[in-house]
């Protein structure tokens, strides 16, 4: 997903040493200079809440809490109830691996919210995987058709896409040699992100795609309304934090 290789050389960018300074250099998309950094003397994890963070937050808590409050409401069945557990916890996860690595700076901070931001979305995708396999057997037992919704298409299209980010940023990180060397593999890290801030928006269209389909229409009857409101939580919470300078774009 967004995330910065998970990289030890992490000098690329320049170091900015004054805290005003990491303001001015590191301005978010929305918001005031300083509003999406960390603080060199702050601990790691408030960057879960910083700026917008919170209003991410609370998006990916409500969207877990009314997936689940729905599965658990109704009779669980075996190769079904733990889809819709386990995607929506898996994009629980992924939110926080965006939210702990975007307001980082140092290089220091760098390094260790890229290590907890790799675990955690290494995490996720296992869990987005294992609740693909599940459906998947559901449906090769039952005779149905793999391809019959929106959602299942979505699903599919999400999880090969993750594959090749998550490959893509193995490599930047173990294997600079693929991408002619180092230098080289630093200068491709914007890339990563723009795709994983595009993969975010496809898994979040997949998680709205669901509530179109006959197991919510027919059994959990997941409202609309709410997961929408999820989504516009996670989107404006994450999205105004985002650090143009990653982006490769660079103040006059």
């Amino acid at each position: 997903m967004a995330s910065e290789s998970p990289s030890t050389q992490v000098t690329a960018e320049p170091r900015v040493e004054t805290p005003s300074a990491q303001a001015t250099e590191y301005e978010p998309l929305l918001g005031r200079p300083g509003d999406a950094i960390q603080r060199q003397d702050a601990p790691m994890i408030n960057n879960l809440w910083l700026g917008t963070g919170w209003l991410a937050q609370i998006g990916a808590f409500f969207l877990v809490a009314t997936t689940w409050s729905g599965v658990f409401s109704h009779p669980l069945l075996a190769l079904v109830s733990p889809h819709p557990l386990l995607q929506s916890f898996g994009v629980f996860l992924l939110i926080q691996a965006i939210l702990i690595l975007q307001p980082t700076t140092t290089p220091q901070a760098k390094l260790h919210g890229q290590r907890v931001h790799a675990g955690l979305q290494l995490l996720s995708f296992l869990i987005f995987l294992t609740g693909v396999t599940i459906i998947e057997t559901n449906k090769h037992v039952n005779h149905m058709d793999h391809f019959h919704s929106v959602h299942g298409y979505l699903g599919t299209a999400t999880v090969v896409l993750l594959v090749f980010q998550y490959t893509f940023g193995f490599f930047m990180w173990a294997v600079p040699s693929v991408f002619g060397g180092v230098e080289r593999a630093k200068a491709t890290w914007k890339y990563h992100r723009y795709g994983g801030y595009a993969l975010l928006i496809l898994v979040l269209a997949t998680v709205i795609s669901a509530v179109e389909t006959d197991y919510n229409k027919g059994v959990l009857d997941i409202k609309m309304w709410a997961i929408g409101l999820s989504v516009g939580l996670i989107l404006v919470g994450v999205f105004p934090r985002i650090q143009l300078f990653k982006l490769g774009f660079h103040r006059a």
